[in-house]
């Protein structure tokens, strides 16, 4: 499965089939229609089409450069290196959909029509339609189930193998087409179109088919067009001055700069590093999203992740467990704690449900009451039921007597004491009430006619959960806790969690309104909801995470689906969008002081040539401080640098910067001393090399 494998192993960057399609794509995105998308490289493009047109004018002439010829081919390579750097990122998308278009199966479906049942094809069914689906069918369609319960195994999409329930009426009616009914039968309502299912839309935008440019990115582009100007108006005017300084030291003007030099010059210097790989570095912040098993529904959404300040969590399942748990044994008078204990594991055998588990953990571990042996002979087990609330354990004594050990509800078990003609004490009812009040839930134990004591059940804060609030917190992010709880019970789990701050009581209208004051104050909310009644809330939110599991509603109204279904996976599309932004600013501001190390490297020593006499070197040869040989070997290993450099980033760009939740003055800072240090040494270092090697191999 895709999603499984993709959990196991994250799929390999480089591997031998992801790169030779990239290869192919890289000659296909030559086309200008496709790089006029990308101005910086639009005119690289450009620059390699004139200089090639300008060597094969002089060849036919009976000229021939070298030099021409070489500038020419790593211009071509320039341009062909940032469409490797874009496809190989959407190759690796499109080795995922593939694994996704096997689960797009044309199967037969059962369609309800005027009360009778018909077998047809998935493709003829249309919005609205009713298909019946049993046990060992595959689902045809997206849909919601509209009458049943079954099992349903989702494997192919969420990568999960243990099936879950859909049933119709709550918030788990959604169904996936390309999911498969494990039991019992349903009846769905399709709610998608052919062509626009989930399964489409995921092929899709893994494909990256669908990838729009974000507002981050498209104003980064207007910002690099305007470095390009500004660079393109620096360049034309050098064969001026050029021109008047070799009139001033008498030196034939056939020596002033060529087309293919200026051309050279003018891709050196423009941001060629961050135009070629910003294609690149959005596709994979939705390739690494999808690795944590999160769709989202456009880049726009990834990026807006990333400028969350404000967090929307719901209590239970996200900062909770969800699952109520045993946590303290509170006695009757005149019953020992073993007695209770005793009885509560008792009583809790037959409950299979996770409080039911956790008392008999909780007597195990802090009572040392291991497993026993019990005569079935001898016993007759209570399962729990919602109806009744009630689990316990009847066991005949020796001399015949019968224990009637039960735990339940505090009502339930005081009419089977009151049955029994026994009474409730007051004190037991007073433990019970304050309990209730703190937002536990209590249980209460009884052996026939005896009131034994009380179970506290609480909802367990998820451990590790303080601490990725507090970066969070670090990173500027306010966290808001939103529960169901009374105000005191919410206060509690609140501090307990370290949230930020905590909404009780909350309706959905309630979160709504939360949302639109956030906003209207100039914060960026996420939240994560998987009812119909969060749709509105999702739909407001900047980052909405639907639940796979939930309603479709929910799913079309977020931004995002989280295909585990993990209330606490907001946490983490907050550090994809983070880690996006990172690694953009991180080689734009390599890029750009790439530039600016380029261009003190490269003009000395064009300038090599001027004012000089009697073969000796010119003034201006003291600013050659990396003492390359000639103006051609400069400009030519610059050209090379240029080119490999774009090559050498691809991993950075498609992996990202490592993440570490700082404050963004400090990444800022960070930044700026390693990608910007490091892009203003790697040119001096980069292009000395290749002079070196370009010179000892005579070819400039």
């Amino acid at each position: 499965m895709l999603m499984e494998s993709r959990q196991k192993k994250e799929i390999n960057l480089f591997t031998g089939r992801i790169i030779i399609t990239a290869f192919r794509e890289s000659f296909i995105k030559l086309s200008p229609v496709k790089l006029v998308r990308n101005p910086v490289m639009f005119i690289v493009f450009t620059g390699a089409v004139i200089s090639t047109l300008v060597f094969i004018k002089n060849l036919l002439a009976g000229h021939f450069s070298g030099f021409e010829l070489q500038i020419s081919i790593w211009l071509w390579f320039t341009v062909l290196f940032a469409n490797f750097s874009e496809a190989i990122a959407e190759g690796r998308g499109k080795a995922q959909a593939e694994s996704l278009k096997k689960s797009k199966i044309n199967i037969k479906a059962i369609r309800l029509s005027s009360g009778r049942e018909e077998f047809v094809l998935a493709t003829e069914l249309k919005k609205g339609d009713l298909v019946v689906c049993s046990a060992g069918s595959i689902i045809p369609s997206d849909g919601e189930v509209v009458e049943g319960i079954a099992s349903v195994d989702e494997s192919a999409i969420t990568g999960e193998s243990a099936p879950v329930i859909r049933e119709s009426g709550g918030d788990r009616s959604a169904v996936t087409g390309g999911t498969k009914v494990i039991s019992d039968r349903i009846v769905i309502k399709i709610t998608a179109e052919q062509g626009s299912t989930f399964l489409d839309h995921m092929i899709a935008l893994v494909e990256g088919a669908k990838r729009q440019k974000t507002p981050n990115e498209i104003a980064l582009t207007i910002l690099l067009s305007g470095l390009t100007v500004i660079f393109f108006m620096a360049v034309v005017t050098l064969p001026a001055f050029f021109s008047y300084s070799l009139d001033s030291s008498g030196l034939p003007k056939e020596m002033n700069l060529s087309l293919p030099v200026l051309i050279s010059l003018l891709v050196c210097l423009i941001p060629t590093t961050i135009g070629g790989l910003l294609s690149a570095i959005g596709i994979s912040g939705m390739d690494r999203l999808l690795q944590k098993n999160v769709i989202a529904t456009s880049g726009k959404a990834v990026e807006a992740a990333g400028d969350v300040d404000v967090l929307l969590l719901d209590k239970t399942g996200t900062i909770t467990l969800g699952n109520r748990m045993a946590t303290d044994f509170i006695p009757a008078e005149g019953v020992s704690a073993e007695e209770f204990a005793d009885a509560a594991q008792l009583s809790s055998l037959a409950d299979e449900t996770p409080e039911g588990r956790s008392i008999v953990v909780f007597a195990k571990e802090k009572y040392n009451l291991r497993g026993r042996t019990l005569n079935s002979a001898e016993t007759v087990m209570i399962k729990f039921t919602a109806k009744t609330r009630i689990s316990g354990i009847d066991i005949r004594l020796p001399d015949g007597k019968i224990k009637c050990y039960r735990k339940g509800a505090s009502e339930s078990i005081k009419k089977f004491i009151e049955d029994n003609d026994g009474f409730f004490p007051q004190n037991v009812k007073e433990t019970v009430t304050r309990l209730a009040t703190q937002g536990a839930t209590p249980l209460v134990v009884a052996d026939n006619n005896k009131v034994l004591g009380v179970i506290n059940l609480k909802d367990i804060v998820k451990g590790g959960i303080k601490s990725r609030f507090e970066q969070l917190r670090t990173m500027g992010i306010r966290t808001v806790m939103i529960t169901g709880d009374n105000p005191l019970t919410a206060a509690a789990i609140a501090a307990e969690a370290g949230v930020d701050d905590f909404m009780a009581e909350a309706r959905p209208e309630d979160k709504l309104s939360r949302i639109r004051i956030e906003q209207a104050n100039g914060h960026l909310v996420g939240m994560i909801g998987d009812g119909t009644n969060d749709a509105p809330a999702l739909a407001q939110a900047d980052v909405g995470i639907a639940m796979n599991t939930g309603t479709q509603a929910a799913r079309e109204a977020g931004n995002m689906v989280d295909l585990d279904s993990n209330p606490t996976k907001l946490i983490e599309v907050v550090e994809t969008g983070k880690q996006l932004l990172m690694t953009r600013g991180a080689l734009t501001t390599f890029s750009i002081a790439n530039d600016v190390a380029k261009y003190f490297a490269i003009i000395p020593a064009l300038a090599l040539p001027l004012y000089t006499s009697a073969g000796k070197p010119g003034p201006l040869s003291a600013l050659n401080v990396m003492h390359l040989a000639t103006p051609e070997s400069a400009i030519l290993s610059a050209v090379v640098f240029n080119a490999l450099i774009i090559i050498a980033l691809i991993p950075l760009a498609l992996k990202g910067v490592r993440y570490r939740p700082l404050p963004a003055e400090r990444v800022l800072g960070e930044n700026i001393l390693i990608y910007g240090a490091g892009g203003l040494i790697s040119p001096f270092i980069g292009i000395k090399l290749i002079d070196i090697l370009l010179n000892s191999l005579h070819l400039v």
